[in-house]
Formats: structure tokens, sequence, C-alpha cells
């Protein structure tokens, strides 16, 4: 048969990315190679391409008696085995894992279903190829900056959906791929969201329509609907609420942080000021880290510029917050006006400031080893001031 044959285990965290997802790109052209958990028919890797009448008795192939000695077979595999067998060869390019690139594994798998041969989802009732994944924060936005980039590189390459998949495979799955290689583009919509209403609530300039007007309706119903939307589908793949809340702070994290790294770095990159790098993820963890782990509290515990953002950008929400509650109260007949004007923006404001209730947690409440480093509280509150002072001034 002609196809790559994709095998999942799941974890409760990826659960519904795979079971949905994964499952919409098998309705559309087949699911894509990532990584661990796939069965690859061997001429898919050796760069051949699918031919209709192929076909191969591999328990003939098998059953070949092998006439070498064992130290001539000892060599040969220590050849094979070494780091430079692949030099000067098609390895790399033409053949195997595609080399020069963050995410080899969907490009290696895009190619593969260019040359003609077809993927099948496969997820059965017993998991299988679980795996280690890193557990804590950053580690996990330091793994998502290095997909987001390796995405977005590929969309700039030769290897966008569009163009290489031109012709070969569906549009719709082309549009698919696009989708994942435009992830760390996503940080520009995110940032707008997660900064911009709140400073103009600060200003007193008003970005949507006043409760009182038929227009909110639009936003009021998208806005339920989508988070409905995502709450049943969560719910639906075995996932619990308290975990469905934690899938949405991890959606803002990394949107504001990973992507936002991953997005600037790709594009110094592509104006030839930086240079391409493999950051390792470490996935090994010491008994405390664990044992909050599995207490679900997000383990901070480090210095770093991704903190940063996420505590200024967390601390400016709730000094918007209070600049709102302040407004609305100074004035009582002005209360119901000001509720009517900014109604939207406050709400927005206290839904980021709910997000991040782990991020003030380990700010400001928690002793042990997991909690936000003293020189992040401090910094993040200086900046979101002077943000703040600014907006109002």
């Amino acid at each position: 048969m002609m196809i790559l044959l994709v095998f999942f285990g799941l974890s409760v965290l990826v659960i519904s990315t795979m079971k949905l997802e994964v499952l919409g790109f098998d309705a559309n052209g087949g699911p894509s190679y990532m990584g661990s958990g796939c069965f690859h028919r061997r001429e898919t890797l050796c760069g051949k391409k699918y031919e209709k009448n192929y076909k191969v008795d591999w328990k003939k192939i098998n059953d070949k008696k092998v006439s070498e000695t064992a130290s001539f077979l000892e060599e040969t595999c220590k050849v094979l085995a070494s780091c430079t067998f692949e030099h000067n060869t098609p390895w790399g390019k033409e053949m195997g894992l595609k080399y020069g690139t963050p995410v080899e594994d969907v490009v290696t798998g895009m190619s593969i279903q260019c040359n003609g041969w077809k993927s099948i989802y496969l997820n059965p009732e017993r998991e299988g190829f679980l795996g280690v994944a890193p557990i804590t924060l950053l580690q996990n936005l330091v793994q998502h900056k290095r997909w987001a980039e390796g995405e977005l590189q590929l969309f700039f390459s030769r290897y966008c959906p569009l163009l290489y998949g031109h012709r070969k495979i569906p549009l719709k799955l082309q549009l698919i791929y696009s989708t994942y290689k435009l992830w760390a583009a996503n940080c520009l919509a995110t940032w707008y969201i997660v900064v911009v209403p709140c400073l103009c609530l600060l200003k007193g300039i008003s970005l949507f329509p006043k409760i009182s007007s038929p227009w909110v309706l639009p936003f009021v119903y998208v806005t339920f609907v989508h988070r409905a939307y995502s709450l049943a589908e969560f719910l639906w793949c075995g996932g619990t609420f308290r975990g469905w809340c934690n899938d949405q702070r991890i959606w803002l994290f990394k949107r504001t942080t990973s992507y936002l790294f991953a997005f600037f770095e790709t594009i110094l990159k592509l104006l030839g000021h930086s240079q391409l790098n493999f950051v390792v993820t470490a996935k090994v963890a010491d008994e405390h880290v664990s044992k909050r782990y599995d207490q679900e509290l997000i383990e901070f515990g480090a210095a770093s510029p991704m903190f940063d953002i996420l505590a200024t950008l967390a601390m400016l929400n709730l000094f918007g917050s209070f600049g709102a509650s302040k407004k609305a109260t100074m004035d009582a007949d002005q209360d119901s006006k000001v509720l009517d004007q900014f109604g939207l923006q406050i709400l927005l404001c206290l839904v980021l400031v709910t997000i991040n209730l782990p991020v003030y947690q380990a700010l400001f409440f928690r002793k042990d080893n997991g909690k936000m480093p003293t020189s992040v509280m401090y910094k993040s509150i200086v900046f979101a001031l002077l943000a703040c002072m600014l907006a109002m001034y």
C-alpha cells in the first residue's frame, strides 16, 4: 500500500490537538510527520516517488542469505554508523530526514507526500510512544520557540507549502501546512489584544461598541461561542475544566513570548544578522519539580526574558483593571456611563487578569523554588508602571 503510517500515543496535555487537528489533517490529504510515533515505509525515506504498479516482495528479500563474514559486516556497520557517512551524498537533501531546519520532521513528511505517498492517522485504544516532555514552563516555551521559528523559516524557504506543494498535494493540505508555518506571526495579533485595549482603557479611548449598542452583539456572540466550542472540544477529548483553563494560559504565554522571539529571530536570520541555532530542550527534572508538576503548579523558578515579558504583561492588565475600577467608582453618577462605554475593554482586562493568576501567585505569594525570581518582580512592576504613565499622559 502507498502509505506512510502515523501512530500517536497521546498524553492528556496534547490530546485535544492530536485527536482534532491531526484528524483534520487526515480528512484533508493526510497528517504530517510530527517526530516520534510514526511508521514509515522504507522507500519513502529513500526518496523514491510512488508508482502505482510498484510492488516489493519483502519476504523474499528478508529471506535472502547473507554470505559476508561477521568481521566484514562489523566493519561495514562501523562505516554506516559514523557521523561522516552521509557527506557528499543526497542524504539530508533528497533522501532521509531533511537537514538544515529545527523542524526536520515536518519538511520530511511534506516531501514524502509531495512524492505521491499518502499518510494515515492511527490512534489505537492502547497508547504507545508516550515519550518524555518538558514539565517546566521555561523549557516548554523554549521548545515552542524552536518549533515556531523552524516553521516560519520553512514558510520563507523553498519548502513553503504553497510553492513546494503546488500541484503535488491538495490545496487544502497546503493551507493546513501554512497555518502551522505562520504560528510565530500570531504573536502580533496576540500582543495587540493583550496591550492595546488596556492602554486605551487608561487613556479613555473606547475600542469596542457600547454595551447598550446592538453592535455589541456580534462581539459577544463570537467570543462566547468560540470559547464554549473550545471547552466542549477539550472535554470531549477527555480533559477537565481546570485543564482547559491551563491550556488557555499556555496559549497566551507561548504566543506572547515564544512566538514573539521566534518571529523576530527569523526576520533577523532572513536579513543576515543572525545564524541558525538549535536549542536542545531539557526533559529531565528533579524530584521537587516533578512533585509540583503533579500538583499542577506551573514551574517558573528561573530568570529569563520570557518571564520578564509574561510578568510585565500580567502587571499591565492588573494596573489597567485597577484604573478602570477607580474611574468607575470615583463618580457614582458616571458609573453606568463608564461601564456602558468601556464594558468590553474592562471585561477583557479582567479575563487576562484571571488567566494570569498563576503569574501573580508566583510573583507575590509562592515561597517554593518554583516562584518568580525577585528581579523579575521588580522589573515587571517598573515596566508596567512606565507603560501606564506613558498611556495616561
